[in-house]
């Protein structure tokens, strides 16, 4: 697939993934930047929780992946979250995740 159609069909897939507290959806808020695809369809893209202490990052984190995990096209992605209290931590979690 085309990068520019297959990043298209991931900010629409986004689109679906709500933050419950505050109703806006991921895209809106700004929270999944710097989507970047390389020739094989692996996705790259930085999660930044909307505060350092959001207590809906993990659940917010685990939906963005479903979400472009179902897009056709996608062959992988790596996610890397940023401003978050325990970005370090979480980021281990979310590659164990995605190796599986």
């Amino acid at each position: 697939m085309d990068p520019v159609e297959l990043q298209k069909a991931i900010v629409e897939k986004l689109m679906n993934v709500i933050d419950p507290e505050t109703g806006a959806d991921v895209v809106r808020m700004r929270l999944v930047q710097d989507i970047s695809i390389d020739s094989s369809g692996k996705i790259s893209y930085i999660f930044r929780p909307s505060s350092p202490l959001c207590p809906i990052a993990i659940p917010l984190a685990l939906g963005i992946i479903k979400a472009i995990k179902e897009v056709p096209g996608v062959t992988g992605q790596s996610i890397t979250v940023v401003d978050y209290v325990q970005s370090d931590v979480l980021n281990v979690l979310l590659k164990s995740v995605l190796e599986e």
